[in-house]
């Protein structure tokens, strides 16, 4: 029997090969620029042609972009495939609304019930600091910024939940969440208490994940949706309402 040597992988495929693996686990997020090569040179202790040419095998294979002035970024792919009009129509239509509160319950509440059962302090750490990010965006008034904080609040729900294809495909959907939440917010913030009964509803969740209750995050994640969902379409009706009553006695006049 001949001798069989075994292939060692070259240094360039073992560097790509760990950069995947931090874009696939989330550590380096679409957008996020990585490190000079000088860095990764010595981070990884190899040379500086052997990154450069990581680098050039993950930008073959659409993984990175290089941007004019320099830089190396992980690609947007994913989330410019649901940021086309398809998806703009979506975050813009009135039907929509209850639609993606549906989608939200499976994604949120599976994300919600392994972020419990698996999540770790760095995890809970992450969901804490997005809770008071949207404490803070409430208190300056800021609309936009709390739609925002509140979808990152999900997404590192998804995080702790360390299922990345739940996690990336949340990532992506990000512009559309803010979207809905944006458009949820403008409606519950005409009743007044209710930014105080949903921070009760999300201080509820946020308390079961860190309990590690799976079941009893789950249900509480529900239990702010269909909260949400529930208010949404009684102040809707009640407007309707109103506007019959105006319609008629405008009518009468």
């Amino acid at each position: 029997m001949s001798n069989q040597r075994i292939k060692q992988p070259k240094l360039a495929d073992t560097i790509a090969a760990k950069i995947e693996q931090m874009i696939v686990e989330g550590s380096l997020q679409p957008g996020q620029r990585l490190l000079p090569e000088r860095e990764l040179a010595e981070q990884y202790a190899v040379s500086r042609p052997s990154v450069r040419e990581a680098i050039q095998l993950l930008e073959a294979r659409g993984l990175v972009s290089r941007r004019q002035g320099g830089g190396t970024y992980v690609q947007n792919a994913l989330t410019k495939g649901l940021a086309d009009p398809l998806f703009q129509l979506l975050a813009e239509h009135p039907e929509s609304q209850y639609d993606m509160l549906e989608f939200r319950h499976t994604m949120e509440g599976i994300s919600a019930f392994y972020a419990a059962m698996r999540g770790n302090e760095a995890d809970f750490d992450a969901i804490r600091d997005a809770q008071l990010a949207i404490v803070k965006a409430q208190e300056l008034g800021d609309l936009p910024g709390e739609a925002k904080a509140a979808a990152e609040f999900y997404i590192a729900v998804a995080a702790a939940a360390h299922n990345v294809v739940l996690l990336h495909l949340l990532r992506a959907m990000q512009p559309l969440l803010e979207s809905s939440i944006l458009r949820n917010i403008k409606i519950l913030n005409r009743r007044i208490g209710m930014v105080e009964k949903i921070r009760v509803h999300r201080a509820n969740l946020i308390q079961t994940i860190l309990s590690r209750e799976p079941e009893q995050a789950r249900d509480a994640c529900h239990d702010h949706l269909a909260f949400i969902e529930e208010t949404l379409q009684d102040i809707q009706r009640e407007e309707s309402r109103i506007e019959r009553s105006q319609r008629r006695y405008r009518q009468q006049e």
